[in-house]
Formats: C-alpha cells, sequence, structure tokens
C-alpha cells in the first residue's frame, strides 16, 4: 500500500483535483491546482498545500470570476480514496482565497436569465399602498474613489411610469463575512426614488454579492477585505474546507 500510494504522486493528485474543482464551473479559461508534499507525509495522508489559480471562472448564476486563488495549507486526505480518484479530507483545512471580478464580469451577472428574473414583478410597500415594480437596464459601474454606481430603470406597473435613476453607492462588508452592503446613496441623476423604491433596487443588486455565489461544494468563503477601484473589485477571503469536489 506504501509504494501504491507514494506512486500516485503530486501530480496524479493535482489531476484529480483539477477535474474534481471543474465540475463546479460552467467555464473556465485556466486552472491550474498544485499540491505540495512528499511520499513520506502522503502515505500518511498528508499534503502540506494546495493551491488553485484561475482565470476566467463562470460560476452559479451567470457569475463570472477574471480570477481565483485560493491557497489551502495542512490538509488531510484519505490516501486509499485518493487511490481511486476522491481526494476525501479526514478534517477541514483553512486556507485564504483572493478574487477578482471586473466591472464587465458584474454587469454580465446582472444581465443574466437568473437575476434578471430576480428584479422582475417586484410587489412592496410604497406609503402604505402595495406596488408592483420591474427593474430593467441594471449597470454598475466600479468607480476609482472606492464607489459603486448604479443605473437602471424602475417601471411601475399600476401607472406605467419610468423612473430613470443613477446613483453612486459604497460598498462595505457585512459583518458575518457573508457578504457586501451598499450604503450612503447619493443621486447623480434623475428624481429621487422613495425609500422603498431604493431599498428594492439596492437589496437586488446585493443579492449577486453574496458570497454563496462564489463557494464550490465542500467550500465556504467568509470575506474580510474589499478593495473597489476603476473597473475592478478585489475581495479577500477565508477559505474553510470540508472537502474537495469530486470527480463524478
Amino acid at each position: 500500500m506504501t509504494q501504491q500510494t507514494s506512486g500516485l504522486g503530486e501530480q496524479a493528485l493535482e489531476k484529480i483535483a483539477e477535474i474534481g474543482l471543474s465540475t463546479q464551473l460552467d467555464e473556465v479559461e485556466r486552472l491550474d491546482v498544485a499540491i505540495n508534499t512528499d511520499p513520506g507525509k502522503l502515505v500518511q495522508g498528508e499534503l502540506e498545500s494546495l493551491t488553485i489559480n484561475a482565470d476566467g471562472l463562470v460560476m452559479q448564476e451567470d457569475l463570472r470570476m477574471e480570477k481565483m486563488t485560493m491557497q489551502i495549507n495542512s490538509l488531510a486526505i484519505n490516501p486509499l480514496k485518493a487511490l481511486i480518484g476522491n481526494l476525501e479530507l479526514t478534517q477541514p483545512a483553512q486556507g485564504i482565497a483572493h478574487v477578482v471580478l471586473t466591472e464587465a464580469d458584474i454587469n454580465r451577472a446582472l444581465e443574466s436569465e437568473f437575476l434578471s428574473n430576480q428584479i422582475r414583478n417586484l410587489t412592496i410597500q410604497v406609503e402604505g399602498k402595495p406596488v408592483t415594480i420591474d427593474t430593467q437596464n441594471v449597470t454598475c459601474h466600479l468607480l476609482d474613489d472606492g464607489k459603486v454606481g448604479l443605473d437602471a430603470e424602475i417601471i411601475i406597473r399600476q401607472t406605467g411610469e419610468i423612473k430613470v435613476v443613477s446613483f453612486t453607492t459604497t460598498p462595505h462588508l457585512k459583518d458575518s463575512g457573508q457578504g457586501i452592503s451598499l450604503d450612503n446613496i447619493q443621486y447623480i441623476q434623475g428624481k429621487e426614488l422613495s425609500p422603498e423604491l431604493t431599498k428594492a433596487l439596492v437589496e437586488k443588486a446585493t443579492e449577486l454579492l453574496n458570497v454563496s455565489n462564489f463557494e464550490m461544494d465542500g467550500i465556504s468563503l467568509q470575506l474580510h477585505q474589499l478593495n473597489v477601484e476603476a473597473g475592478r473589485l478585489t475581495l479577500q477571503a477565508e477559505a474553510y474546507v470540508t472537502q474537495i469536489p469530486e470527480t463524478n
């Protein structure tokens, strides 16, 4: 068993991990997995580190990431399961993830069928009365002052009125690290919306930045840093790993 396990080698394990991770993605331009260990530790089911580098990842709800890197240290695996192509962790592992989204990535997601459906036919209370709204042509701008700009059209079904709005907002990490909140709204164009309409629009925009959109099976994230610059959003997160996605 010792010779078989050590013969499996880092390259074979890397290929197993790459195939498993690729099953979680709709598309990926580049996916590289690097595993560092030595035969003696591998026989004992120990991996010193696993590093994931990927470009152009498309995940659930058509969310694309320009780049993702993840560094996980001190993984404990079942060496027998590894022989049959399954990197089964015998205890949870922890690491650091780095995600980059471009302005184009976010707008692609805003135009996706899933999110488009989420911002149509919304019933909210405006001044104590139920109002049904559709939101369309939502566009995001990542600005060099660290703010996020949003342009949108809101249609009030009861009257057919179309409200065209453009505002900036400041992104902050939620205390739980599970997403991003958009605060300090400042209108640039169009009349200021009622608080209810503004809240509905912002809530739908923040759903896109929920951390669960960036997770894979067995890998959860807790955000601890974000940075907005012109055309680019960078997220840093703690990665908690209970399982490397399986090849099947």
